[in-house]
Parts: C-alpha cells; structure tokens; sequence
C-alpha cells in the first residue's frame, strides 16, 4: 500500500513554549476532548504521560483501568514530543505523532504532524481522514485553554 500523506495541523497558542509544553502534555485532560477523543469517552478521567524516551501515554477511567495511547520516542521539552499512537489499539497500528511547539509573535506555533497510515491498513485511508477532522477539533481546544491560561496571567 503507498504510504498516504501526514495529517498535518497547526494552532497559535497565547502562551510560551513551556506554558503551551505543559498545557498539553501534563495537564491535557483539563482540555482535550476526552469525551469524544478518547478510550472511555465521558468516563475517561486522565491522560498520563510518563515524561522520558520509552514512557507511556495512558489514559485512566474511572474505574481505573488503563487504556495505551502509545510509547514516546521523542521528549525534548519545551520544543516537542513524539511518539507511537495507537489510542485503544493494539501497538501494531501505530501511527507516527510529533508535536512541536515554536515561538511566535507573543505566543507559541503548535503544530502537528501525523504520519505512518499503512500500520492502519487496510482502513488507513479513512481512519487518517478521521484523524484530519479530528485535529482540527482537538487543537481548538487546545486554543481555547491557552487563551483562558494566558488570561489568569
């Protein structure tokens, strides 16, 4: 199967880099989507990660059991993460993610690249356009709670 192109996606955030590093990444569950997004949908109560090369990305339910989000393979704070995803599938369909944050005019570029669709064969085609909707929504989010942690500032 040809390789299909990254989902590619990019958000302004009004905050620095290690404010925007951490927002997402220590404190994601204040704003991701997790009732849409996620293992456990409105029951999904966190979302860890283990900050190191080789840590993990978990998401914890109430009840709590533990569902992988994926394994870092990259961790280089503030300036980006990446990682194997594969939210609620096995380690084999994972995809390639990496997250990068910039500085930019007063705030932080936060863009994402991901790639690595042929693990998903033979629904990569439509599970990457999922993906390029799904984005999209996230890093709104994303947006949003920068804005309202830029303003308790």
């Amino acid at each position: 199967m040809d390789e299909l192109p990254p989902v590619e996606r990019e958000v302004w955030a009004p905050l620095g880099c290690d404010a925007a590093f951490e927002l997402f990444t220590a404190h994601l569950a204040r704003w991701w989507p997790l009732a849409s997004h996620s293992c456990s949908g409105d029951r999904a109560a966190e979302v860890q990660f283990e900050p190191r090369v080789g840590g993990a990305v978990t998401e914890r339910a109430p009840d709590g059991r533990l569902h992988a989000w994926g394994t870092l393979t990259e961790w280089q704070p503030p300036s980006a993460f990446a990682m194997r995803w594969h939210p609620g599938q096995d380690a084999e369909a994972a995809t390639r993610l990496r997250v990068s944050f910039t500085p930019e005019a007063g705030g932080t570029r936060v863009q994402v690249h991901h790639a690595g669709w042929s693990a998903r064969s033979p629904a990569a085609a439509p599970v990457r356009d999922g993906y390029h909707q799904g984005w999209h929504t996230v890093l709104a989010c994303l947006a949003g709670a920068a804005a309202l942690a830029g303003d308790e500032r």
